[in-house]
């Protein structure tokens, strides 16, 4: 599902942000990625998802080495995953439900069934009366839900998050963690970055210890 062999990440002559990593992740786990502030987990999703290229090594996702896949070919790799960053890149030119239904419209899907796929999406996440909301409306926990909604509507097989419930409250994150389980638990590969100790507890199956650009543990689940 994942591989990273002998991966770097650099930007122009600075350091690396990752040295030489190698991991694998099967199809259907639920992995964590922890670490702290500018170990690399932002980047090593970035990477997973095709938003970034490695500066050296490769990169496997879904069958396909994406660091050598042509432009062309990308957003079709990408329609498989689903992405959740800090910055949740949110359209303010129009409302909750378009936003979440771009991903549908992308891929062509019959408009009455989007709407339905959107409407049941942005319900598993709480915003069933949020509909018609402009995002900027939308108070910082919401717009973190409704990017997971955006990010979880087109059904991926592959789901990645970088610190997807810093903005929420406990009973917001724990709900969130549970879309995430329930996603994983009908086949979807599930990468979360997160701080959170508490979460990894409850619902990991494996965590990737990062620091300073470099795996420590690799199999290591925190205490």
């Amino acid at each position: 599902m994942i591989e990273f062999q002998h991966v770097f990440k650099s930007y122009g002559r600075g350091k690396n942000i990752l040295a030489d990593i190698n991991f694998r992740i099967d199809a259907g786990e639920f992995i964590f990625v922890s670490g702290p502030s500018g170990a690399g987990k932002s980047t090593l999703l970035k990477l997973i998802g095709g938003l970034e290229p490695p500066s050296r090594g490769s990169v496997h996702v879904n069958g396909h080495r994406i660091d050598k896949m042509p432009a062309r070919a990308q957003p079709y790799l990408r329609r498989a995953i689903g992405v959740i960053l800090q910055n949740t890149h949110l359209l303010y030119d129009r409302n909750a439900m378009e936003n979440v239904l771009l991903p549908l419209a992308v891929v062509g899907l019959d408009p009455r069934a989007a709407q339905t796929r959107a409407r049941a999406a942005m319900d598993k996440v709480g915003l069933a009366s949020k509909y018609d909301l402009n995002p900027i409306e939308m108070s910082g926990g919401e717009q973190q839900r409704l990017a997971i909604a955006r990010a979880i509507v087109n059904r991926p097989t592959l789901l990645i998050a970088d610190e997807p419930t810093a903005n929420l409250d406990h009973e917001s994150a724990q709900r969130i963690m549970d879309v995430f389980r329930d996603f994983n638990r009908v086949g979807v590969t599930t990468l979360i970055a997160s701080h959170d100790r508490s979460l990894m507890a409850t619902y990991a199956t494996r965590t990737l210890l990062i620091d300073n650009g470099r795996f420590l543990d690799l199999p290591g689940v925190p205490a």
